[in-house]
């Protein structure tokens, strides 16, 4: 007759400690969301279309049917804080020249792409930002030391994407001194640098140091040279959109100060040897 009354006892109390696991399951679930790099908890129908790079390893890097890297993150966590779900957010890989003309025709509403805030882009997009400053340099073969440095160029060729601030720079200060061949992606630059058809490249360290890193350049190539110049990184907004660059402006600033800056870096560029700098001032 006791024992009955004994096993829904039991039964009852298992029944208890499930639910209390399940929930405390929930709580630690919601939790490690919040803290990740890329978390974006937004939710609703709202739609981006952003413009990235596909080929820029730590940056912005096909992975599968996804892309990764520090530029993805960016824009992940500035969708999320425009309300914009990670789901329906449209990736659209453009080359370095497209980024302007993807913003002016309207295919894209972002641009997150190593996208550097400059005088003469700034008449014809806007940008929010700072999020990131770099330096560009020069990516050389390991056994060749007739490369030391922006002063030793005279003579060679170089390889930049087109539309970039990197291949402008060389073009104003070394016309006539080094030949400058202009293709539309850094990943088909340094496949020429790698195959002998080029001298060196020449575009923004932590973007150089990420393809030296690779395992196919490893000990291969590397990086040369100081800093030509300073790289300030901007999310691209359609000109006059002064409430989105507002808005990007405040989800950037959170992006830092929340710590999901430096722990994205830390995920996907210190990898490559670079030394994370300190985070620029936003806006």
């Amino acid at each position: 007759m006791t024992a009955l009354p004994i096993r829904r006892r039991r039964l009852l109390a298992a029944s208890a400690l499930a639910v209390a696991v399940g929930l405390a399951g929930c709580a630690s679930s919601e939790q490690s969301s919040e803290k990740s790099p890329t978390a974006n908890s937004a939710s609703g129908t709202a739609k981006l279309t952003i413009g990235i790079a596909g080929d820029e390893p730590g940056l912005s890097l096909a992975s599968g049917s996804s892309y990764v890297g520090f530029d993805i993150d960016v824009a992940n966590y500035v969708a999320g804080k425009l309300q914009v779900p990670t789901a329906n957010i449209t990736w659209k890989v453009i080359d370095q020249a497209q980024r302007v003309e993807a913003l002016t025709n309207g295919s894209v509403d972002l641009v997150v792409s190593t996208f550097s805030i400059t005088t003469e882009r700034q008449k014809v997009v806007d940008f929010a930002g700072p999020y990131f400053v770099a330096h560009q340099t020069l990516l050389t073969r390991r056994n060749d030391d007739t490369i030391t440095g922006a002063t030793t160029l005279d003579g060679k060729v170089l390889c930049s994407a087109a539309g970039t601030t990197s291949g402008d720079y060389i073009k104003s200060h070394y016309a006539g001194k080094i030949t400058l061949r202009e293709v539309p992606t850094w990943s088909e630059c340094v496949r020429n640098l790698h195959d002998g058809t080029v001298d060196a490249v020449s575009t923004d360290d932590v973007l150089l140091a990420g393809f030296a890193s690779q395992s196919k350049y490893k000990g291969v190539l590397k990086l040369t040279g100081s800093g030509l110049t300073d790289e300030r990184y901007g999310v691209g907004i359609k000109k006059g959109d002064s409430a989105m660059v507002t808005k990007v402006n405040a989800a950037l600033k959170e992006f830092i100060s929340s710590g999901e800056w430096k722990k994205s870096l830390e995920k996907w560029v210190t990898p490559s040897g670079y030394k994370i700098p300190s985070p620029p001032s936003v806006g």
